[in-house]
C-alpha cells in the first residue's frame, strides 16, 4: 500500500462524491502517513482503504482500476452494529485509546444519522443542509487528539456540532461534574440532535444541564462557559477565528481543519502564558465554516 495518494487521483477521488457540497471530511493526502493505518502492517487490503476515502461513485472516471480496489471493506454483514464499527476501528490501528473506545461504544452512532441510512459504515454521510456527519475514524481521531483535554470535570465545545454526535461523547468523558456545548447555526439540526441525545446514553447530562445545544454562530464560540479545556471544530475556517483562541484555557487544545481546497486539520496549544503552538495532524476536506445562509445556499 503506498503511503500517498497522487495529486491526480486526489481530484478524481474528490469529485467522485454526490454531494453539493465537499464532504465534511474525507482524507485526501496523507502525504506521510495514513494516520496510524500503515504502522499496523494489516492483512491485505484494497489499495486505497475506504476506511479513509469512500468513493459513493466510481462511474465518474470509467477505466480506472484505482475505484474498482476502493470498496467498502467493511461493509454489508462485517459491520451491522455499533461495536463492530468500534471493533473495525482498533483492529486495523485507526483507534488506539482504550476510552475513546469504551465512549464509542457506548454513544451509538445509528441515534445520531438519518433513517435509513447505513449507520455504522465508515464514510461521512449528508444530515441535510449542505452538511454532514463524520465518518467514525475522524471521530475516533479528534477524541484521541482531545483526550487528555477531556477528563471528568473538564469544559469542552463542538463547534458545528450537527446531529449531536461527537458532542454527546465529549458529554461522556468529562462527566457530570464538566460541561460541554455544541454550537450549530441550523435551527432545524439542533433540535434534530437534541432529540438524539435524548435517545443516547448521554441523556441524563443534557437533563441535568452539564451538555447543552445551542443556536449560534461557532465561529464565535459560546462565552459564557469558557474557558474550554478541548474546542473541536467540524468544518474548515480560512483562518483561526480569534474569539476561538480567546475562549481556549491556557493548557487547553482546539483541533480545526484550516484552509480553503487543500486544508490541514490543524492542532493548536494554548501555552500556560497564553501563547499558541499550531502543527498540522493531516489532510482533510470539510466542507467550509461558514455563515448559515452561506451553508443553506452551497457557497
Amino acid at each position: 500500500m503506498p503511503s500517498s495518494i497522487s495529486l491526480h487521483s486526489v481530484s478524481a477521488i474528490a469529485y467522485g462524491f454526490r454531494y453539493r457540497a465537499p464532504l465534511k471530511h474525507t482524507c485526501l493526502l496523507y502525504a506521510h502517513q495514513l494516520h496510524s493505518f500503515h504502522r499496523q502492517k494489516p492483512p491485505t487490503l484494497p489499495l486505497f482503504s475506504s476506511s479513509f476515502c469512500r468513493v459513493l461513485n466510481p462511474s465518474f472516471v470509467t477505466g480506472n482500476s484505482l475505484f474498482s480496489r476502493m470498496e467498502q471493506f467493511w461493509s454489508g454483514s462485517a459491520v451491522n452494529r455499533n461495536k463492530g464499527m468500534t471493533e473495525q476501528l482498533r483492529r486495523y490501528g485507526i483507534m488506539k485509546s482504550q476510552k475513546v473506545t469504551e465512549i464509542m461504544e457506548t454513544v451509538d452512532r445509528g441515534l445520531f444519522v438519518p433513517e435509513g441510512t447505513p449507520a455504522y459504515v465508515d464514510s461521512p454521510m449528508s444530515i441535510g443542509y449542505n452538511a454532514t456527519i463524520s465518518a467514525p475514524h475522524m471521530h475516533a481521531m479528534c477524541l484521541e487528539l482531545l483526550e487528555d483535554r477531556l477528563l471528568p470535570g473538564m469544559h469542552a465545545l463542538d463547534v458545528g456540532s450537527g446531529t449531536g454526535y461527537l458532542t454527546a461523547c465529549f458529554a461522556l468523558m468529562v462527566g457530570p461534574q464538566g460541561r460541554v456545548v455544541g454550537v450549530e447555526h441550523i435551527p432545524e439540526l439542533v433540535a434534530w440532535s437534541i432529540k438524539n441525545v435524548e435517545k443516547s446514553a448521554a441523556a441524563p447530562l443534557l437533563k441535568e444541564g452539564s451538555l447543552s445545544l445551542h443556536v449560534g454562530d461557532g465561529r464565535k464560540g459560546w462565552p459564557e462557559h469558557a474557558p474550554y479545556d478541548a474546542i473541536h471544530v467540524g468544518a474548515a475556517a480560512a483562518d483561526v477565528p480569534q474569539d476561538l483562541i480567546d475562549q481556549l484555557k491556557p493548557g487547553g487544545r482546539m483541533v480545526i481543519p484550516v484552509g480553503t481546497f487543500f486544508q490541514d486539520l490543524k492542532v493548536i496549544d494554548k501555552k500556560m502564558d497564553g501563547s499558541v503552538s499550531v502543527r498540522s495532524e493531516t489532510s482533510v476536506r470539510y466542507v467550509p465554516l461558514t455563515s448559515r445562509e452561506a451553508q443553506i445556499k452551497g457557497t
